[in-house]
């Protein structure tokens, strides 16, 4: 009697190819969002190097950056605020879109009952489904921060000012790209396993996208690092800023360093006499050095990170204390 041969299918290695298991089918149910971020990753990285062509053939081509910063504002600004536009808008694009609806999805659907009544266990399932999805989303934020930073390097002074902190080169270059789209991405697969609904969980990681942004922006960014100083006489010009520095803040202060509001005593009456009442004579400049950039970014990044691990292992306790 002869026994016919079934051709593996479902999760089984002959349908996957290269994949298998549960590998495959983590792959399967999210092939669209990964291809379409692999993809957009490709092209972005294509478009950022044919971009660095132009910008290096007009750097070669002029003299002091004084001289060139109106020419290479109508040629170059427009570029480079969409492609900063485009990087910041990632994470926040990755956690609604792929965090989200990654458990939330398939507890809607009932497809993680299905995979966990078969021969695997809850523990890998949810393994692979976390470390496929975070493993190529750190690989294509990590490329696309070394290409753009490739790119935006060289006229540093002249994008968005020179303003590296606040206009958004400090959030896209270096680590901060990937951990904070780990970050959201970690927040939009707790909210799924907690409201267990695609489209709630979808809603709700959006906003929390946008308050950890203006959180991020105005409360912590600032105090990744001390902001360096510069003191002169009240009513001296000012030494200038080095080059590539941002101004954080300004304030008046006294000989022996006590600091005023900068406003302080302008619309008094007698501003002269509210001064001397004080006892301020200096003027002081709180400004970041671009040396100061990559430490900042990576106490940001390290920051993001631990918040991430904490986020994913208050994932991984639910799943196994409470029932899918």
């Amino acid at each position: 009697m002869s026994t016919a041969t079934t051709p593996k299918t479902g999760t089984g290695r002959a349908a996957g190819g290269a994949l298998h298991g549960t590998l495959w089918l983590v792959w399967r149910r999210h092939r669209t969002a990964l291809l379409a971020g692999i993809l957009l990753t490709l092209a972005a990285c294509a478009l950022f190097s044919y971009q660095r062509i132009g910008l290096m053939g007009f750097l070669g081509d002029h003299g002091a950056p004084d001289a060139l910063q109106d020419e290479f504002r109508t040629r170059f600004d427009g570029a480079f605020n969409s492609d900063l536009s485009f990087l910041r808008y990632i994470p926040v694009v990755v956690a609604v879109f792929l965090g989200a609806p990654l458990i939330s999805s398939e507890l809607e659907r009932g497809t993680v009952h299905l995979v966990t009544t078969q021969s695997t266990g809850r523990g890998r399932w949810l393994a692979t489904t976390l470390a496929l999805p975070l493993t190529l989303v750190t690989v294509c934020t990590t490329l696309l921060a070394v290409v753009f930073q490739w790119l935006w390097a060289p006229a540093r002074s002249l994008v968005v000012g020179g303003d590296w902190l606040n206009s958004g080169p400090f959030d896209v270059t270096g680590p901060v790209l990937a951990a904070k789209t780990l970050f959201l991405t970690a927040c939009g697969i707790a909210l799924g396993k907690l409201l267990k609904r695609m489209i709630p969980a979808m809603v709700a990681t959006a906003f929390t996208a946008a308050a950890v942004s203006v959180v991020w922006g105005e409360k912590v960014v600032a105090r990744l690092g001390t902001p360096l100083r510069l003191t002169y006489p009240y009513d001296g010009d000012g030494p200038a800023l080095p080059a590539d520095a941002v101004r954080f803040d300004d304030w008046v202060a006294t000989a022996d360093g006590r600091l005023y509001g900068f406003g302080t005593c302008v619309h008094d009456a007698q501003p002269d006499a509210c001064r001397a009442k004080l006892g301020i004579v200096h003027r002081v400049t709180e400004y970041f050095s671009y040396d100061q950039m990559a430490a900042m970014q990576w106490r940001g990044a390290a920051l993001l990170l631990a918040l991430t691990a904490v986020l994913l292992a208050f994932v991984v306790w639910r799943a196994r204390r409470r029932p899918l």
